[in-house]
């Protein structure tokens, strides 16, 4: 029997990974969409918050993020190759449960629009609660560009309602 109508929508905050963005010399434009695209989801949606790449400025975002009590948080950039991209490195220092099979599907979906999604290192995972009866963080690296955020977007909303429900429980 299912229970994902009894799941409680969780809050998610969007973080946008970006120097450029950050110090004003570029316009961030994958936040923003992101949070439109959650937010017509059904999502009670935050951000986007715009942090430097690196690994310790991503790292303080999502625990941040973790700390304020967001059921889900979801990084647009960081996730190539260029020497300052380490948003996957700081995603893994928090989850204590990858979901490698949804971010394959994600870089899979991806290439059938460009053979360029599977450069993404993004990680997907949920960063268990260290506190009796809270509930984990489900942490979701996206790609940096608008089309990248659109098409790995279209890829995930159909599998948030039961791997949320997980998360908090209502399967078991």
């Amino acid at each position: 029997m299912s229970h994902l109508a009894d799941a409680p929508t969780p809050r998610v905050l969007v973080i946008t990974v970006s120097d450029r963005a950050a110090h004003g010399a570029r316009e961030d434009r994958s936040g923003p969409r992101l949070v439109e695209l959650l937010t017509e989801a059904g999502y009670d949606t935050m951000g986007p918050r715009v942090v430097t790449d690196g690994v310790e400025p991503v790292t303080e975002g999502l625990r941040a993020g973790i700390d304020e009590g967001f059921g889900v948080i979801v990084t647009t950039g960081g996730t190539g190759v260029s020497p300052r991209d380490f948003t996957p490195e700081a995603t893994s220092s928090l989850v204590t449960r990858e979901l490698h099979g949804v971010a394959e599907h994600l870089r899979r979906e991806g290439t059938r629009h460009t053979p360029l999604a599977v450069l993404s290192r993004g990680v997907i995972g949920v960063a268990d609660a260290t506190e009796e009866g809270a509930v984990g963080t489900l942490l979701v690296n996206l790609p940096g560009s608008v089309k990248g955020v659109e098409q790995s977007t279209q890829a995930l909303l159909p599998l948030l309602p039961h791997l949320l429900s997980q998360i908090v429980g209502f399967d078991h």
